[in-house]
């Protein structure tokens, strides 16, 4: 019976989905309580370089476990949930302003939409990809929520400018990569294969300028209730 669980393939809000998404709402309150009730600045800095690291740690193995072969379509470390995650781990380990920023947008916008509607295609847990994709999502939303929630850092417009401009310059990066290798890294070149957000948003390149609007306005109504006083 194990073996043949194992095999099923993952489908979102099935069980393990759901179970997924009340480990994430469990850990984030408890990422809350711990980045609230520590004793001193030495120790959240020990706390959130730790969690840092680990976040790190599980990036690189799972970066390395797709490299085994490499691939044009999987190895090149373009996709946005890459880069938040190298950007996440950097902001816990520094507490950086420009890395704050965009793990502040980043995994509160799009990786919280992968927590929604995940696009994967995968074997059911406790599949190698299973397990993978769930922790790097988890863990740099969950970044994100300690960083803020937590530890009192909040953004502003500058982090809001820093996060339209990255975006946009990752995106036209990746376009013209994926234009070039025939791959599809970010979804800005087609949508998923999976069912996802981007099915309500038009056809391609359509849904672009539609991704493009949404993100400028939430994250500036992200961003509002932080410096509506200053």
């Amino acid at each position: 019976m194990g073996s043949l669980s194992a095999q099923r393939e993952f489908t979102g809000y099935g069980l393990s989905h759901w179970i997924v998404l009340a480990i994430f709402v469990v850990g984030a309150m408890l990422l809350v309580w711990v980045g609230r009730t520590h004793r001193s600045a030495a120790a959240a800095r020990r706390f959130s370089r730790a969690f840092g690291v680990a976040t790190l740690a599980v990036y690189a193995a799972i970066y390395l476990y797709t490299m085994v072969p490499p691939t044009i379509e999987r190895s090149v470390p373009l996709r946005l949930t890459d880069l938040a995650t190298v950007v996440a781990g950097y902001a816990l380990w520094s507490h950086r302003r420009w890395a704050y920023a965009l793990t502040y947008y980043w995994c509160l916008t799009l990786s919280t939409q992968a927590l929604v509607s995940p696009a994967l295609e995968s074997r059911d847990f406790p599949s190698k990809e299973f397990v993978a994709f769930w922790a790097i999502h988890l863990a740099v939303v969950w970044a994100a929520i300690y960083l803020t929630w937590g530890i009192g850092m909040r953004p502003d417009w500058r982090s809001y400018r820093i996060a339209v401009g990255v975006t946009a310059v990752w995106a036209a990066l990746t376009f013209t990569f994926n234009t070039v290798a025939g791959t599809n890294y970010g979804f800005v070149n087609a949508k998923p294969a999976t069912a996802s957000l981007l099915d309500v948003l038009g056809p391609w390149p359509w849904y672009l300028g539609t991704v493009a609007f949404l993100l400028i306005t939430v994250w500036a109504l992200m961003t509002w209730p932080w410096v509506r006083d200053q």
